[in-house]
């Protein structure tokens, strides 16, 4: 049985401690901490023997834990992940990895340091059943050469603490890493376009057209709409060389009557993407139970996102075409 501990309470942590209570295999909760005492006391009391700590650092250092896994403000995950890497425990990293590229580089740079992947980041599409198929699909050969693909990343409204350039940092984000995964090739270059804007998105210029290069020369747009109303819509589609790859549809039911056909359109991304969560987690915890290194996304991932989305707040700002360069990749994560 891991031991966790988990840093972040809020929405997200929530929905991982019931993931880790209630659904998956192999994960004890031990330790908890947030920046507010009294809502970490709170969920306290439905885990019988759970230590409530001040601060992150301090439950890191708990004996009691084995792992860590960070749900907390953005800005202080490089705090903690530092923390974990330096006690020698593995870090299940909510996304972002940290919030600038520095602060990326200095988790690659400490991780590097110790020796041995200890990070694990949270980009769970790589965990969903359509883009495993999908991915399944382009690297068998059978529509040749990937050279294009089309994205739409949809979301029916926003919450009011989203801010102009979260539409790059906050949801095209999970693009952003998906097409690396998707190609196994580095993003180059990110272009911005600005069509008319939707009535319904206060002053949120949306929606947006990011235009992505690879550096073997495949095109990816991605559409981002982010007040469309009608529900939580994922869509993505390969363009190769003999044929193309799409997502299929989500819809567990079509009903056919009254001359219509209907099928459900998730609400949000918890409905969408609840299975990929719960398989992300578990093959983590099954790693850190086996002693092996994270398999899934890792602080390069972390700083290879963080790079492209900001490169493409810099495209939203300016308007044009900006190139990627990554620092060299260290020889840890290869292979």
């Amino acid at each position: 049985m891991v031991r966790i501990g988990l840093i972040g309470t809020g929405a997200i942590g929530q929905d991982h401690l019931r993931r880790m209570t209630r659904v998956l295999a192999g994960a004890t909760v031990t330790a908890i901490t947030d920046v507010d005492a009294e809502v970490a006391k709170r969920v306290a009391e439905g885990l019988p023997g759970a230590t409530v700590h001040a601060t992150g650092e301090d439950l890191v250092a708990d004996p009691a834990v084995d792992a860590v896994v960070v749900c907390s403000w953005g800005p202080t995950h490089e705090q903690y992940v530092l923390a974990a890497i330096a006690a020698g425990k593995q870090v299940f990293c909510e996304k972002p990895l940290a919030t600038t590229e520095e602060a990326c580089r200095r988790i690659v740079a400490a991780e590097v340091a110790a020796g041995r992947k200890l990070v694990q980041v949270g980009y769970m599409r790589r965990y969903d059943a359509a883009y495993r198929t999908l991915k399944a699909a382009v690297d068998s050969g059978e529509i040749g050469a990937p050279l294009m693909m089309h994205c739409a990343h949809r979301n029916a409204g926003v919450p009011g603490f989203y801010e102009k350039e979260s539409i790059i940092t906050d949801t095209a984000v999970h693009e952003i890493d998906m097409v690396r995964w998707l190609f196994g090739e580095e993003i180059t270059a990110a272009r911005v376009l600005v069509p008319r804007r939707n009535r319904n998105g206060g002053d949120l210029q949306d929606p947006l057209l990011l235009l992505l290069e690879t550096a073997g020369g495949a095109l990816i747009d991605v559409e981002l709409s982010v007040n469309i109303r009608y529900g939580y819509d994922i869509r993505g589609e390969v363009i190769g060389e003999d044929g193309t790859a799409e997502l299929g549809t989500q819809a567990e039911v079509v009903v056919r009557s009254g001359g219509r056909v209907a099928s459900p359109v998730p609400l949000d991304w918890r409905e969408r993407f609840a299975r990929a969560y719960d398989v992300e987690l578990q093959e983590w915890l099954d790693t850190v139970a086996a002693g092996l290194p994270p398999a899934g996304p890792s602080a390069w991932d972390g700083y290879a996102a963080a790079v492209v989305s900001d490169a493409s707040v810099a495209a939203l700002r300016t308007g044009e075409r900006v190139e990627i360069t990554l620092m060299d990749r260290p020889a840890l994560y290869t292979g």
